[in-house]
C-alpha cells in the first residue's frame, strides 16, 4: 500500500509539471491536448506491441476509451483555465477536484456519502478560497478550471472502477487513444467557430509536446492507473490538491516570477495539508510515515 502512496505522489509531481507546459507550449488548449494525447498513444501502442501485452484489450476497451474521453475534456478545460488566466488559477481551482468526487463518486459507484470525506474537501474547500483572490478579468478562466476539477472528479470516480481490468500500459494506451479521438472530432469545429492560427506545432513546441506526452502523460497515467488499484478515488482526487502547491513552487524556480504571496496563501496551504493529514490519518496510512 505504501507502494502505491509514492506512485500517486510522483504521479502528482508530474502532473504538476503539465501546467508549466501548458504555459511554454503556445498552442490553443484544443491543440495541445490532441498532440499530447496523440503522441503519448503511439508511444504506448509501441510500448504495447513490443511487450505483447494485448491480451484483454476487448473486455476494457469500452471503459478505457469512455475514461479517455473524459480525461481529454478535463485536459481541454485545464490548459484553457492556464490560456484565459495564469497557471496559479489554473492549478488552485483543480483543487475543487476533491470537493466535486466526494458528490460524484457516491453516484456514480453507488455507495453511501461519507461525510467525513464531504468534511475534508470542505478543508480544501477554504484553502482554496484562501489562496485564491478572485478578480473580475480572470472569470472565464476561473469557470475553464472549476469545470476541469468536475471532470477530472467525475474520471476518477469512472476510472477507479475501470483501471482494475487489464493491466496498467494497457489501458492508457486505451485512454490516450480516446482522447485523441476525442481531440480530432473538436478540433474542426473548434477551427471552424475561433480565430485561432497556429494549427501545427514549432519545433519548439513539438520538443516540449513530445516531453509533455513522454514524462507527464505516459508515466503520469501509468504511476496513477497503478496507484488507483489500491486506493480509493477520494483519496486520489484529494492527494491532487497538493498539484498547486508543486506548480506554484516549481514556476517560481524556473521563471523567477515575482509573484508575492501573502499570509493568506499560507494559511490555504495549511488547511489543504490539514485535509490531506486527516484523511490519512483517518485510513492509518500516514504519508509522513513514508
Amino acid at each position: 500500500m505504501k507502494h502505491s502512496y509514492i506512485q500517486l505522489h510522483v504521479a502528482i509531481l508530474l502532473a504538476a509539471c503539465s501546467s508549466i507546459f501548458g504555459k511554454l507550449i503556445s498552442l490553443d488548449a484544443v491543440f495541445i491536448t490532441f498532440y499530447r494525447m496523440l503522441l503519448a498513444a503511439v508511444i504506448l501502442f509501441v510500448v504495447v506491441i513490443s511487450t505483447r501485452r494485448t491480451s484483454g484489450i476487448g473486455k476494457s476497451a469500452r471503459g478505457n476509451i469512455l475514461t479517455g474521453v473524459l480525461l481529454a475534456l478535463h485536459w481541454i478545460m485545464f490548459y484553457a483555465s492556464i490560456k484565459f488566466a495564469n497557471v496559479s488559477i489554473g492549478v488552485v481551482c483543480f483543487c475543487l477536484s476533491g470537493f466535486f468526487t466526494a458528490l460524484v463518486s457516491p453516484i456514480i459507484n453507488r455507495h453511501k456519502f461519507n461525510m467525513s470525506e464531504l468534511l475534508h474537501s470542505s478543508l480544501t474547500l477554504i484553502g482554496v478560497l484562501l489562496i485564491f483572490q478572485f478578480d473580475s478579468s480572470f472569470r472565464v478562466g476561473v469557470l475553464c478550471g472549476i469545470i476541469s476539477s468536475l471532470l477530472f472528479a467525475i474520471y476518477t470516480s469512472v476510472n477507479s472502477n475501470v483501471c482494475i481490468h487489464g493491466n496498467a500500459v494497457l489501458n492508457t494506451m486505451l485512454q490516450m487513444t480516446g482522447g485523441a479521438v476525442t481531440g480530432s472530432v473538436l478540433l474542426p469545429v473548434y477551427i471552424c467557430f475561433s480565430d485561432t492560427v497556429q494549427i501545427f506545432p514549432s519545433l519548439t513546441d513539438f520538443s516540449l509536446l513530445l516531453l509533455l506526452a513522454l514524462m507527464c502523460t505516459v508515466c503520469m497515467c501509468l504511476l496513477l492507473n497503478r496507484s488507483q488499484k489500491h486506493l480509493s478515488a477520494f483519496t486520489i482526487s484529494l492527494s491532487f490538491n497538493l498539484e498547486p502547491i508543486y506548480s506554484i513552487v516549481i514556476a517560481m524556480v524556473l521563471f523567477h516570477e515575482n509573484k508575492v504571496l501573502g499570509s493568506s496563501f499560507y494559511f490555504g496551504l495549511l488547511f489543504i495539508i490539514l485535509s490531506l493529514a486527516l484523511q490519512y490519518y483517518k485510513k492509518n496510512l500516514l504519508l509522513f510515515k513514508l
